[in-house]
């Protein structure tokens, strides 16, 4: 990658105010699609899902605790992975930051993955993350909301796409496995509704590095890699010799 041309302050700043007038416009076209997304309707959750967590057995309810508003965030570990996946773990590396602030804003946080509470535990102690972090193993939870995908169970449905459409337009997706995703829910009295679901690059938003690596002149270089996120690693295997690839099998817990 070439870096920027050099040239003097009163050239650059005049570039820069060009493109400063681009940033504003993409900022009310944010807010404007922000407000939007608020006023989409709401749909009711009727199936009765219970969750396991470290205070024993939780329903969807019970995750709002004494908030109105829960987002959910849709973690990837199969139950049969030894670890979570990395590139959630990059987004799980920023949570813990922001919720005492969504607390205050009447927004509870919940993080739902479908490896028993056994496994979720041990890693969620070696990542050092403090946030709520259940297990739906057993339950439809994680197929319902598209962040499993099984044909078995149901058909192929990912970022609001089928399997022929995701085929069609050569994006990435499992035919069975884990998917990347975060739900929104609101709580009025005794009944829970969902507002909305994002997956893929609808996550960006969520993961703070990502907008720093935005600053940089090489922003996130990762144009060329096998596939955007192939860079990244759990936190404490940074520069670790013999880090394991991302490319590798599923059963590796990762995702590509």
């Amino acid at each position: 990658m070439e870096y920027p041309r050099i040239v003097s302050r009163d050239e650059w700043l005049v570039t820069r105010k060009q493109h400063l007038i681009k940033e504003k416009e993409l900022t009310r076209l944010r807010d404007e699609l922000s407000a939007e997304r608020r006023k989409l309707p709401r749909v009711k959750v009727d199936r009765h899902y219970m969750f396991d967590g470290p205070q024993g057995k939780e329903s969807l309810t019970d995750l709002f605790g004494e908030k109105s508003q829960l987002i959910v965030y849709h973690f990837m570990f199969d139950p049969e992975w030894k670890e979570g996946c990395k590139s959630c773990s990059f987004l799980a590396d920023h949570i813990d930051g922001a919720r005492i602030h969504l607390a205050a804003r009447d927004v509870a946080f919940a993080v739902v993955s479908r490896a028993p509470l056994a496994m979720i535990q041990p890693f969620q102690q070696r990542m050092g993350w403090r946030f709520k972090w259940l297990s739906s193993h057993g339950s439809t939870f994680n197929y319902d909301f598209h962040a499993t995908t099984d044909e078995t169970v149901a058909p192929v449905e990912y970022n609001y796409r089928d399997k022929a459409t995701l085929e069609q337009l050569g994006q990435t997706y499992h035919v069975q496995g884990e998917q990347p995703g975060a739900s929104v829910f609101l709580r009025d009295g005794d009944s829970v509704y969902h507002t909305y679901s994002t997956y893929g690059r609808g996550l960006d938003l969520l993961v703070g590095a990502y907008n720093y690596l935005d600053l940089v002149p090489r922003g996130r270089d990762e144009d060329g890699l096998p596939f955007t996120m192939e860079w990244v690693r759990h936190h404490d295997r940074y520069g670790e010799e013999g880090t394991p690839s991302l490319l590798a099998k599923r059963s590796d817990s990762c995702c590509a």
